[in-house]
C-alpha cells in the first residue's frame, strides 16, 4: 500500500516547522513561537505551538504508517476529515471542541486552538483512579448531541458520507484483524463488519475515548475527528464503553466506581438520544461493545495498560459473553462485572 508524499516536512523538527510557518505566512515576522512535541498519539505528529502575545495552537500532521508494532496504514488525507469535524462540532457542541485555525491540504497539516492550561487528559486521570461520575454523564450527553446532529442539519449525512478512514482505522484494525487472531469470534466479527457498513443513520465520532478528552475547568473538551463519518453510532458506544469496562478490569480496587461510571454514562446518553435513533440502534451497541472489548486485547491497537494476563482474561470473558443473549447495555455491564469477579477469583 502506498500513498502520495508531498515532501519530507516533519513538524516535530523545530527548525523545519519554523521555516514552514514563516514561508507560508502562517505567523508574523515578529513571532518567536516555542514548539513542544506531544506524545501519545499513533496516527499523527502533534506539536504544541506557544506564542507570547496570542493564543497557542496545536498542530497535527497525519502519518501514512501509524506508530504501532504491526503494520497499519491510512491515507494522510484524513486530516481534511478532521478539519471538517472540527468545523462542524465546534458549532454543534460549542465550548467542548477546539477551533480550527488553518488547514494545509498540500502538506496534510492542520492547526487548531490549544486548550488553555491548566488542563488534564481524562485517560490519565482515570488510570490514576480518579472516577468522577459527573464527567461520565457529561461524556454521554455530548455523544448524544453528536449522534442527534443530522436530525438538526440534514446536510451532515452528505458532508460526512465518506467512510474510507473509518474502514482503514477502525473496521480493519479492530474488527477484521481481530477476526484473524481469534477464530472463535471470526463469524461474529465478520457479520458485525457487514452490518456496520449497512447501518448508516447518524453522525459518528469514531474515536470517542477518554484518551481524546481534556478536562479544562471541570469541562470536557473532545478531540480527534479524523474518522468522523455518517454511519453506525453504536460503534461509538462500543468503543467508549470498552474504556470504562477495561479499566474496571485493570484497576480492581476501583472496579465498583468504574462500573458505576459505565452505567451512568449510558444512562445520560440514552436519556438525551433521539427516540427514533435509539430504536434504530437496537441491540447493536451491545455487539460493538463486545467486539471492541475483544479488539482492544487482540487487535492492532491493544490497550497498553493491560498485561498478558489481563488480555487473556478479557478475551475469555468476551468469548463467554458472546454465547449469551444480552440485549441491553445495562445487562452487558452487569454481566461483564460478574465475569470479572468470577475470573479474578478463579485465575
Amino acid at each position: 500500500m502506498t500513498f502520495a508524499v508531498v515532501d519530507d516536512l516533519n513538524i516535530e523538527d523545530p527548525a523545519q516547522l519554523l521555516r514552514y510557518l514563516r514561508q507560508n505566512d502562517r505567523i508574523d515576522a515578529s513571532d518567536r513561537p516555542r514548539f513542544t512535541a506531544l506524545k501519545g498519539g499513533v496516527s499523527n505528529r502533534t506539536v504544541w505551538v506557544q506564542f507570547d502575545h496570542k493564543p497557542d495552537w496545536v498542530m497535527k500532521q497525519a502519518l501514512s504508517k501509524l506508530r504501532v508494532q504491526v503494520d497499519w496504514f491510512s491515507a494522510p488525507e484524513r486530516i481534511q476529515r478532521e478539519a471538517a469535524g472540527l468545523s462542524c462540532l465546534s458549532k454543534l457542541i460549542t465550548g467542548h471542541v477546539p477551533e480550527l485555525v488553518f488547514l494545509d491540504e498540500g502538506h496534510q497539516i492542520l492547526a487548531m486552538s490549544a486548550i488553555p492550561h491548566p488542563h488534564e487528559n481524562w485517560k490519565t486521570l482515570l488510570l490514576g483512579g480518579e472516577t468522577r461520575v459527573e464527567l461520565a454523564r457529561e461524556f454521554g450527553r455530548l455523544l448524544a448531541k453528536i449522534h442527534n446532529a443530522a436530525l438538526v442539519d440534514p446536510q451532515i449525512g452528505s458532508a460526512f458520507a465518506e467512510v474510507r478512514f473509518f474502514e482503514e482505522l477502525r473496521l480493519e484494525p479492530y474488527y477484521a484483524y481481530t477476526a484473524t487472531q481469534v477464530p472463535r469470534a471470526r463469524a461474529f466479527l465478520e457479520d458485525l463488519i457487514n452490518d456496520t457498513r449497512k447501518r448508516r443513520f447518524a453522525l459518528a465520532h469514531g474515536d470517542y475515548s477518554p484518551k481524546n478528552v481534556l478536562i479544562n475547568q471541570g469541562k470536557l473538551v473532545i478531540l480527534d475527528f479524523e474518522v468522523i463519518h455518517f454511519g453506525d453510532p453504536a460503534f461509538d458506544i462500543g468503543f467508549s464503553m470498552t474504556h470504562f469496562l477495561s479499566k474496571a478490569h485493570f484497576l480492581r480496587a476501583h472496579r465498583r466506581r468504574f462500573i458505576e461510571m459505565a452505567a451512568e454514562y449510558w444512562r445520560a446518553y440514552a436519556a438525551d438520544l433521539d427516540a427514533g435513533l435509539a430504536k434504530e440502534m437496537g441491540s447493536s451497541a451491545v455487539a460493538h461493545s463486545l467486539a471492541c472489548l475483544l479488539a482492544r486485547v487482540a487487535g492492532r491497537s491493544p490497550l497498553e495498560y493491560l498485561d498478558a494476563d489481563h488480555r487473556g482474561r478479557q478475551k475469555r470473558i468476551v468469548l463467554e459473553l458472546l454465547q449469551r443473549e444480552i440485549a441491553t447495555i445495562p445487562e452487558l455491564i452487569d454481566a461483564f462485572r460478574a465475569c470479572l469477579d468470577c475470573h479474578n477469583e478463579s485465575d
